[in-house]
């Protein structure tokens, strides 16, 4: 299954179009696309307007720092990692008992989101960037194929679905969210970034398996 991706950005805008109030989805696109090919460092304000094919001067008028583009993009790269996890929620047989698909949610939004990481490098990198204080509350900006839901919101809910289920002890579920994370996210990094690129970088959808069957034990 292939990982959800963001629109790929134009190569440039003409004048009329920028009067009608697209150069800031055009920029946008052009940073999406800088990071989808080198991660969050790659976002530069003065190339996305380059690509954009208008003057540094025009973009601040909707991006007034390389900050607030990389927020944006930031966002854009959160939505697209919640729609390889919704993507996956969305290929569960709806008829499974509900113990069967509490379990089966927690697999798939793992799932989704180590595919999403392998797939995405570059957007994953940047979704999960360091820019600034995380709200694990705020949910990434609406589309019509993730309704705003951040994937930490995707992870609470399938974390919810096993307690519903009598999966999980309910004394259990405070900070699983956290836990079953931070696994996840750490196989991935590991992989992208780490010293297991390597070793287990073409497996890594099946260790991530036996990861999420860890994960899975021990919650």
């Amino acid at each position: 299954m292939q990982a959800a991706s963001t629109p790929a950005a134009k190569p440039a805008v003409s004048r009329a179009t920028y009067r009608h109030g697209d150069l800031r989805r055009v920029l946008l696109e052009a940073g999406i696309a800088l990071a989808r090919s080198g991660g969050p460092d790659a976002v530069v304000l003065r190339e996305a307007t380059r690509r954009a094919g208008v003057a540094p001067n025009a973009a601040y008028r909707h991006f007034d720092s390389r900050q607030a583009l990389l927020q944006a993009v930031r966002a854009a790269a959160l939505v697209a990692v919640a729609g390889a996890m919704q993507a996956e929620l969305d290929a569960l047989a709806p008829d499974l008992p509900p113990a069967d698909f509490a379990r089966a949610s927690v697999r798939a939004v793992g799932t989704g989101y180590l595919r999403f990481a392998q797939a995405e490098t570059g957007l994953f990198r940047t979704a999960f960037a360091a820019t600034g204080q995380f709200d694990p509350e705020a949910p990434a900006p609406a589309t019509p194929e993730t309704a705003g839901l951040h994937p930490f919101v995707l992870l609470n809910a399938a974390l919810d679905r096993l307690v519903e289920a009598g999966v999980m002890p309910a004394e259990r579920r405070p900070g699983a969210e956290f836990l079953a994370w931070s696994a996840v996210h750490g196989l991935a990094m590991l992989v992208i970034d780490g010293p297991l690129g390597q070793a287990i970088g073409p497996q890594m959808q099946q260790v991530g398996q036996r990861l999420l069957d860890m994960v899975e034990k021990g919650l």
